[in-house]
């Protein structure tokens, strides 16, 4: 039993005496590792410091600056000028600026000159068509072309018979042959290539005194008394990229927030046609996989570096069925342009699609300025709103609308690719009221006409759907204008910077028909 417990007293110390050892050698191991650190350590920063203050470091460093200083360090400053032609200069106290390099596209020394006002005869329109529809379109470019006034071509992919009446359309042009530009979008059509090189062809006509390039479509509604208005805030001599996005957030989204919509308009300065007439060809070869014509042309103008100058009053219109609710809330920008006018019901009740843009037109031409410009007015004692949207419609609540809600879009139509959301818009929309009691009494134009400096605009009331409801449920609210069947707008002339600041008035007539 002792000799037991002697053994397992000898084993326990013979046990403790090995754990010592091994702390003790673990403890030494690691006191080693440390001060072969520090001394790493310290051989580390002896020898960067011996590099970084040693005579022949700093000649080094000095001879990196002085290459890097000379404008031969780099190549690509190297391709029209010689080598051999330059030498060190001592430096200067006063060192004159560097000169901007000479841009390789700006070769035409005739760029137009900005001095004198603008008239349509500086501007040359491209208007995209096609052979097959050629027949129908013409007549919606015959809607606001100005024969005398106005220059520019109908660029076709082949020549059609002319008919009586052509020589008051744009001349016909037959597109150059594409067949050597590759084209990979599956759902596109190669027309794209065609109609992109529309201004290039435009620009290689070599027509004199020409400040802006112009392309529409053949479908396209120019209001060209406004288009002339708002280039007139431009410089033509710069590289200038004006238009529209679309009004759908798909097609934006698809294409680029920052390419103006070929349908919509797109203006092009002469240096910007110029620079991409160049390129262009080439360009074109680098993008075989986009869809159409104008985001073509946008990735061109984007490798330029020319930004989109957007204008409210270029309208892609890429939406289908009522175009109401637009056309009664255009923004507070002149009217431009329309697109896609065959694809919308006709904007006057009543009338066929041509006939409404006859009358469209015609209004358009009256006061281009105040045209689809919208006012709004109130009559508190009866509790009533009006908004008039000059040259289409004039609205009256039966109750009062405050003008943060009116200037939303009704939303009226859905979007060309059939969504009827309204996150799909690219514009503020509202629903339209429910309730028949809240809906708008409408007023479309029957007539308009000047009276001295004024204009005078006759509206008809429009028979609706909802006539019957409101005589039922809703007396009370519509007692005051039960017998309405007419108003009257007299619109007097805007100032010059009208789309700056709200000055202008508009004075209601009614004209109550008893039944």
């Amino acid at each position: 039993m002792k000799a037991t417990k002697v053994m397992a007293s000898q084993d326990k110390s013979s046990n403790m005496s090995a754990r010592r050892i091994r702390s003790r050698q673990w403890r030494h191991s690691r006191t080693g590792t440390a001060i072969v650190a520090v001394l790493a350590l310290l051989l580390s920063t002896t020898a960067w410091f011996s590099l970084v203050f040693s005579g022949t470091t700093a000649r080094c460093w000095h001879r990196f600056k002085d290459w890097e200083r000379r404008p031969q360090a780099f190549s690509w400053g190297m391709r029209r000028q010689d080598r051999s032609s330059y030498k060190l200069q001592p430096p200067t106290s006063s060192p004159s600026p560097p000169s901007v390099p000479h841009l390789p596209f700006l070769t035409n020394t005739s760029l137009p000159s900005a001095g004198g006002e603008l008239s349509v005869k500086h501007i040359v329109f491209g208007i995209a068509g096609s052979s097959h529809l050629w027949k129908r379109r013409k007549e919606l470019v015959r809607l606001w072309w100005r024969p005398k006034d106005m220059r520019g071509h109908v660029w076709l992919e082949e020549r059609v018979n002319p008919e009586e009446g052509d020589d008051s359309l744009p001349a016909i042009m037959v597109s150059e042959d594409i067949s050597r530009f590759r084209y990979t979008n599956p759902t596109g059509h190669p027309s794209g290539l065609r109609i992109s090189r529309i201004l290039s062809e435009s620009f290689r006509l070599g027509l004199p005194d020409v400040r802006w390039f112009v392309l529409g479509d053949d479908d396209t509604i120019f209001n060209v008394d406004n288009l002339v208005a708002v280039l007139n805030k431009y410089d033509p001599s710069e590289m200038v990229y004006i238009g529209g996005p679309s009004e759908s957030h798909s097609a934006n989204t698809y294409f680029s927030y920052s390419m103006a919509f070929g349908g919509g308009g797109i203006v092009i300065s002469h240096p910007l046609a110029e620079a991409l007439s160049k390129i262009q060809d080439g360009c074109l070869d680098r993008y075989p996989k986009l869809y159409g014509s104008d985001d073509r042309l946008h990735a061109c103008i984007t490798e330029l570096g020319v930004p989109l100058a957007r204008e409210y009053g270029f309208h892609q219109w890429d939406i289908k069925g009522n175009a109401h609710g637009l056309l009664s809330s255009h923004p507070i920008a002149p009217f431009v342009s329309i697109h896609h006018v065959e694809a919308v019901d006709p904007f006057y009740p009543g009338l066929s699609s041509m006939e409404s843009l006859k009358r469209f037109t015609r209004t358009m031409k009256v006061d281009p300025a105040s045209f689809l410009q919208r006012s709004i007015c109130y009559d508190h004692n009866r509790h009533l709103t009006f908004s008039v949207s000059f040259g289409y419609v004039v609205q009256v609540f039966p109750h009062i609308v405050l003008p943060r809600e009116l200037e939303r879009s009704e939303q009226t139509y859905s979007a060309w690719n059939g969504i009827n959301l309204r996150n799909e818009f690219d514009l503020d929309t509202r629903d339209p009221y429910r309730s028949v009691c809240k809906k708008p009494i409408l007023f479309y134009l029957k007539d308009v006409g000047r009276e001295g400096n004024a204009t005078l605009g006759s509206y008809e009331r429009a028979r609706g759907k909802y006539d019957l409801k409101r005589k039922v449920f809703c007396f009370p609210q519509m007692r005051v204008l039960r017998n309405v069947q007419h108003v009257e707008v007299l619109g007097y002339p805007l100032g010059k910077n009208w789309h700056l600041v709200c000055s202008t008035e508009d004075v209601l007539q009614t004209k109550s028909d008893k039944q």
